[in-house]
């Protein structure tokens, strides 16, 4: 693959990612003013899908900012920004079950989750240093570092590639759920937009790695 191919892959990835933020925002924005007619808040759907799985246990918790919302498996803490914990809109519900719905796949020792959870960490650590490697081995011309920071790189896009489908499974629960009671049938369409709209941030994400470690690999093999 040509410098120029892998350049060209590389803006295109970062374009789409800029729209999926973009849509993520105006998406969750608009279905935030749309209230649903059962009138539930994001708190209480919550709280009733966690204890319908057998997770009283799980405490819900308010954290400042906006689309701040998640789940935490090392404390089993839910946390829902404002927004979503007190509002009864079709955005809120939606965002409040798709995050209920990894406390679920924690608690069932979903696969795809727990190899996350499992690279977590070390994605985490990897995330700080891994430019810094790349470029020192590439000014410096030592190729160990370069070559250990394009093993990192290819760590971090397995995590995000693993992210894919926990996240499109959390949301598919989440759907299934509201269903259940919580929105209307003609509610329906507004809860998948916002949870697709989310669901596109994840898959520009891993393009852009991808695109950013396929460049690497470019010019690791110019040298």
């Amino acid at each position: 693959m040509t410098p120029t191919t892998t350049f060209l892959l590389l803006i295109g990835a970062m374009l789409f990612g800029m729209f999926a933020q973009s849509r993520v925002r105006s998406t969750f924005s608009q279905f935030l003013q749309v209230p649903t007619n059962g009138g539930y808040t994001g708190f209480q759907v919550a709280r009733t899908m966690l204890d319908q799985n057998g997770l009283s246990n799980v405490p819900i918790e308010r954290v400042p900012g906006e689309l701040s919302d998640h789940y935490d498996p090392r404390s089993n803490v839910l946390r829902l920004s404002d927004h979503v914990y007190h509002g009864t809109s079709i955005a809120s519900v939606s965002v409040a079950a798709h995050e209920v719905g990894h406390a679920v796949q924690d608690a069932e020792g979903y696969g795809a989750l727990r190899f996350r959870n499992l690279l977590a960490p070390i994605v985490a650590f990897g995330s700080n240093i891994v430019m810094i490697l790349i470029l020192l081995g590439l000014f410096l011309r030592i190729t160990g570092l370069f070559d250990l920071g394009l093993i990192i790189f290819g760590l971090i896009l397995v995590f995000q590639l693993i992210t894919l489908p926990v996240e499109f499974d959390a949301s598919k629960r989440a759907l299934a759920a509201l269903e259940q009671g919580f929105i209307r049938p003609e509610e329906e369409p507004g809860a998948r937009k916002v949870l697709n709209a989310a669901a596109m941030t994840y898959i520009a994400a891993t393009l852009v790695s991808a695109a950013n470690l396929l460049r690497f690999l470019s010019l690791r093999n110019r040298r």
